[in-house]
C-alpha cells in the first residue's frame, strides 16, 4: 500500500495560535513570538537544494513548501511589515521524500508577505535558510496579474547550463506576476534524456543528467526524481521563491495520453498498468507541488480529497480561477477513425461530478472574471486518428464524443447568464488567441468567448495549422505563433520558440491579455472590458 503523505502536512491559522495538522491529529501550538529572532548560526548547516516556494495563494491563505536534505522539522519565519512570526511546521522524512508544507490561513488580503524557510532536527541543527515572498489577492477592486504556461522538460530537453538553463522562468520573473498557473505537464516522466543532442543549428545541447531522468519513470523514486530535476535550475528556483504557483497535472506526469484503466502498449515499461503508474505519479506530484492536500472536503466544498484535484482559487472581487482535471476521470481514448467511433462512444474528459461542479461553481461566482484553466485546448487539431487525447476530433460537424461535455458546459454558461468567462490552456507547444462565436459554429447554443493558449516552457515547439482547427464551436484564430517546419533534426528550446501568457487585471475590472515569447517580448495583446452590468461593487 502506498503511504499517505498527509501526515507531514501542516495547516495553521496565522493568529495568536497555530494549528498544525499531522498524522497524529490536530494540535494547537503557540507561535514563537511576534518579534523574535530568525534562524541562528549553527555548527552543521545543510542546504535546501530544492529551494522554497509558495502556492495556491488566495485572499486569505497560502501554502509554503520545501524539501529537506535530511529528516527534520519544517520551520517558517513569516513577516509582513514590522510583524514577524515563527511557525513550527510538520516533521518530514523519507516517507514523503523529505518534502513538507504548511498551509497558512487567516492572512490579510492584498498584503505582501516574506518568509524564511529552514529545517531543524532534534538536536537543534538547522539547514541554510531560504527566503521567499508572496502577495495575497486583494479583496477589493485592485490590480493583480496572473501568468500561465505549461509543458516542461519534454522531448528530452533538460538543463543546459551553457545556454543559461531554463530561461523562460527568468523572463516570467521579469514580468512579476502575482500568481503563476502551471497548466500541466510539469514533468515528462515518459521521455528520457540523453547527455547530448545535435540541434538544428549544428550545435550540441548538453543535458545535466540525473539517474531518474535517463529512464521512463515507473517507480515512485523515479517519479520523485523527475519532479526534483527542474528544481536544480537557478531560474526555476528563483522564480518559485518570488512568485506563488497554482499547479495542474496532465498526461506526462504519468505517461503520454494515459487514461484510467489503460494497459500501456510500450515495451520500455515493465509496469504497464496506467492506474498503477498514475497512483505513483500523482503521489510524487502532490509531494512536490505546493498544493493544500487535505483529508476531507472543507466546508466550502473546495480544496482537495484523495481522488480530486480540480478546484476553485478565489482571487478577490475581480477574479475566480477554476483549475480543471481532464486526466483522472476521462473515458478511454478512441483508437480508430473518430468520424465513426465518436458518434456512439461517450469518452468525456471531466466526468459527471466535475462537470456539475464546474457549472455550479461558475453560477455561484460573484467575481468579475471567471478564468477556466484547462490542460488541453478546445479545438486544437488532432495529430492522428488513433489514441485521440483531447476535445476535438477533426470533424467540424455537430458535437461528437468529448465535444458533448464541453457543449453542455457552454450551454449552461449561456442559460444561467454567467458573464465574462475566459479559458486558458497549454499542451500544444505554441501560443494562440482563439475567439469562439456561434455564428461561425455548427453547435450554436453558447455565448462568444476567448481561449488563450501559451507554452511550452522547455520543450520542442510543435507544428500547427490554424486552418485545421476543429470548427464545431466556431473558433477563429486571431493570433498564433510557434510554427516550425518538419526537420530531420530536433528543434531545441530557444527563447523565441518558448512562450508564456499573462492576464493583467486593472482595478476597473478591465482584463489585458498578453502573449509573450521566451525572451519576454509581447507578441500580441488585447484588452477585454467586462460586459455591461457585470462589474462588481466594492466589498
Amino acid at each position: 500500500m502506498l503511504w499517505d503523505d498527509q501526515s507531514t502536512l501542516g495547516e495553521l491559522r496565522v493568529g495568536r495560535r497555530a494549528t498544525v495538522a499531522s498524522g497524529l491529529g490536530v494540535t494547537a501550538v503557540p507561535l514563537l513570538g511576534l518579534m523574535g529572532r530568525g534562524p541562528s548560526l549553527v555548527s552543521r548547516r545543510r542546504d535546501l537544494t530544492s529551494g522554497a516556494r509558495s502556492g495556491e495563494v488566495t485572499t486569505s491563505s497560502a501554502v509554503l513548501w520545501s524539501r529537506a536534505a535530511e529528516p527534520g522539522r519544517m520551520m517558517v519565519r513569516l513577516g509582513s511589515g514590522a510583524r514577524r512570526r515563527t511557525i513550527r511546521g510538520p516533521w518530514t522524512d523519507g516517507r514523503t521524500d523529505l518534502t513538507a508544507r504548511i498551509h497558512l490561513t487567516d492572512l490579510a488580503p492584498g498584503r505582501e508577505y516574506d518568509a524564511t524557510v529552514w529545517f531543524e532536527d532534534h538536536d537543534g541543527s538547522r539547514s541554510v535558510p531560504h527566503p521567499l515572498t508572496f502577495r495575497t489577492a486583494p479583496i477589493h477592486a485592485a490590480a493583480q496579474s496572473i501568468a500561465w504556461a505549461g509543458d516542461m522538460n519534454g522531448q528530452g530537453w533538460g538543463i543546459d547550463r551553457a545556454r543559461g538553463g531554463m530561461t523562460t522562468f527568468r523572463r516570467m520573473l521579469d514580468v512579476r506576476p502575482d500568481l503563476f498557473v502551471h497548466v500541466g505537464d510539469t514533468i515528462y516522466a515518459d521521455e528520457p534524456m540523453v547527455e547530448s543532442v545535435e540541434v538544428e543549428d549544428g550545435s550540441t545541447w548538453r543535458n545535466e543528467l540525473t539517474a531518474e531522468v535517463m529512464v521512463v519513470a515507473q517507480t515512485l523514486a523515479e517519479f520523485r526524481g523527475r519532479h526534483r530535476y527542474p528544481l536544480r535550475d537557478d531560474n526555476v528556483r528563483d522564480f518559485y521563491a518570488a512568485v506563488p504557483s497554482a499547479v495542474q497535472w496532465d498526461d506526462h506526469e504519468t505517461c503520454n495520453n494515459w487514461w484510467p484503466g489503460e494497459i500501456i502498449d510500450d515495451e520500455r515499461y515493465d509496469e504497464r498498468r496506467a492506474d498503477v503508474l498514475a497512483t505513483r505519479g500523482r503521489r510524487a506530484w502532490q509531494e512536490y507541488q505546493p498544493v493544500p492536500v487535505r483529508r476531507l472536503v472543507p466546508r466550502d466544498g473546495d480544496g482537495f480529497v484523495p481522488t480530486r484535484i480540480y478546484r476553485r482559487i478565489p482571487r478577490g472581487q475581480h477574479l475566480d480561477l477554476f483549475l480543471l482535471d481532464t486526466r483522472s476521470f476521462r473515458g478511454p481514448n478512441p483508437d480508430v477513425d473518430p468520424a465513426v467511433v465518436r458518434r456512439r462512444l461517450q469518452v468525456g474528459l471531466l466526468g459527471t461530478e466535475q462537470e456539475d461542479w464546474l457549472i455550479r461553481e461558475l453560477r455561484a461566482s460573484t467575481a468579475t472574471w471567471k478564468v477556466i484553466s484547462v490542460d488541453q485546448p478546445l479545438s486544437a487539431p488532432p495529430s492522428r486518428t488513433y489514441d485521440l487525447d483531447g476535445v476535438s476530433n477533426g470533424d467540424d460537424g455537430r458535437p461528437l464524443g468529448r465535444e458533448h461535455e464541453i457543449g453542455r458546459v457552454l450551454s449552461a454558461i449561456k442559460r444561467h447568464g454567467i458573464k465574462n468567462v475566459v479559458w486558458i490552456t497549454a499542451d500544444v507547444h505554441y501560443t494562440a488567441a482563439h475567439h469562439y462565436a456561434p455564428e461561425r459554429a455548427t453547435f450554436t447554443d453558447f455565448e462568444p468567448f476567448w481561449e488563450f493558449i501559451s507554452g511550452p516552457l522547455q520543450c520542442s515547439p510543435f507544428t500547427f495549422r490554424s486552418d485545421e482547427i476543429d470548427r464545431t464551436f466556431g473558433p477563429e484564430t486571431v493570433f498564433a505563433h510557434g510554427k516550425v517546419e518538419d526537420l530531420d533534426v530536433m528543434i531545441a528550446p530557444r527563447p523565441d520558440n518558448q512562450h508564456f501568457g499573462a492576464l493583467d487585471l486593472a482595478a476597473s475590472g478591465d482584463l489585458t491579455v498578453r502573449l509573450h515569447d521566451g525572451t519576454g517580448a509581447v507578441l500580441w495583446q488585447t484588452t477585454l472590458e467586462p460586459e455591461p452590468g457585470s462589474r462588481q461593487s466594492s466589498v
